[in-house]
C-alpha cells in the first residue's frame, strides 16, 4: 500500500532524485542544471514531493530584485517546478505550489513572481505582472510573466524590471510554448 504524498523541505540526500525529476519532466538537462547551480543560495526555498520516500516532484524559489532606478524591491521567484511525468495531472504540482507559497509567506516574503502557464498559476492567485508596472528582464509573452502578493498591499508603489540571479542566464530567455505549458506541473 502506498504512503500518502509528503511535501517537505529538500534534504541533503535529495539532489540526485531532484535532478532526475527535472530532467524527465522537462525532457532536457537545463532546469536540472539550474537547480544544481542554485542549491545552497542564501534565501532559497526548495521543497520536494515524495511518495513512499521516493521524490516525485520539486519546487524552487530564489530571491529576485525588482529594479526601478535606484530602488530595488526584494521578491522571490518560483522556478523551476517539476513533477515526474507518471505523476503529472494528479494534483501534486498544485500541492507543491501551495506548500511553497506557504513556506515563502512563513519566511516573510511579500511578492512572488513566476514565468509560467497563466491557466495553471492563476489558480494560485497569480496575475499578469505588466498591468502592475512590473516586467521580466527578457522579452516574454506578457501573460506568462505573473506575480502574486503574499501580503496585501505589498505591491503598493512597486514598479520596475525583475532581475533573476545570474544562474538563470543559462536557461532560455525566450521560452518556447512548450516551456510555458504546465507539462511539469500537475494540473489539479
Amino acid at each position: 500500500m502506498s504512503q500518502p504524498l509528503t511535501i517537505r523541505p529538500e534534504d541533503a540526500g535529495d539532489a540526485d532524485d531532484i535532478r532526475v525529476v527535472h530532467q524527465r519532466a522537462f525532457g532536457r538537462p537545463t532546469e536540472a542544471a539550474l537547480v544544481d547551480a542554485l542549491r545552497g543560495v542564501t534565501g532559497a526555498i526548495s521543497w520536494v514531493a515524495a511518495i513512499d520516500d521516493r521524490v516525485i516532484g520539486h519546487i524552487l524559489f530564489t530571491p529576485v530584485l525588482i529594479h526601478d532606478g535606484d530602488r530595488n524591491t526584494p521578491a522571490i521567484g518560483l522556478a523551476p517546478m517539476a513533477v515526474l511525468p507518471e505523476y503529472q495531472r494528479q494534483g501534486m504540482g498544485s500541492d507543491l505550489v501551495r506548500a511553497g507559497l506557504d513556506a515563502c509567506r512563513a519566511q516573510g516574503h511579500q511578492i512572488v513572481v513566476v514565468l509560467g502557464h497563466p491557466a495553471f498559476y492563476s489558480r494560485f492567485g497569480f496575475v499578469p505582472a505588466s498591468p502592475n508596472g512590473i516586467s521580466y528582464q527578457h522579452p516574454v509573452p506578457m501573460e506568462a510573466f505573473m506575480l502574486r502578493e503574499l501580503i496585501g498591499g505589498a505591491l503598493g508603489g512597486v514598479r520596475g524590471i525583475v532581475h533573476y540571479r545570474p544562474e538563470f542566464a543559462n536557461v532560455s530567455a525566450k521560452p518556447s510554448p512548450a516551456n510555458l505549458r504546465p507539462q511539469s506541473a500537475a494540473q489539479k
